[in-house]
């Protein structure tokens, strides 16, 4: 298995941190940004149509929450279940940066953070 590694280019476009992520290190995934397979995911088509390196950086929805791209049904599931907060990690990139964002995860071994 790879050892977690600080690259902002393994942030997720909906703020998971894939440098963590159990199926990248173990090399059964890409990650998020180069897996040409996620393309059922709205949030990563989103992302790309509208340039933005994640969801932070979208202006027209500045709470996550507001928009049904991000904030959907099996979305919230998903996180439910894996205990997955992306509104916070989405928060936490615009408060530190993507750099930032990148150690914080790297150095606390997550993938995202958990919800409260």
């Amino acid at each position: 298995m790879k050892d977690i590694v600080q690259d902002p280019k393994l942030i997720a476009r909906c703020g998971l941190y894939c440098g963590a992520c159990p199926s990248y290190r173990k090399g059964r995934c890409p990650g998020c940004r180069e897996n040409a397979k996620a393309s059922w995911c709205k949030v990563r088509t989103c992302c790309a149509e509208h340039r933005y390196e994640s969801c932070a950086d979208c202006q027209e929805h500045p709470d996550p929450k507001t928009c049904p791209k991000f904030h959907n049904f099996i979305a919230r599931t998903i996180g439910w279940v894996l205990n997955s907060d992306r509104r916070a990690c989405i928060y936490k990139i615009r408060e530190v940066g993507r750099e930032g964002f990148a150690a914080f995860m790297t150095e606390r071994k997550l993938q995202s953070l958990p919800r409260r």
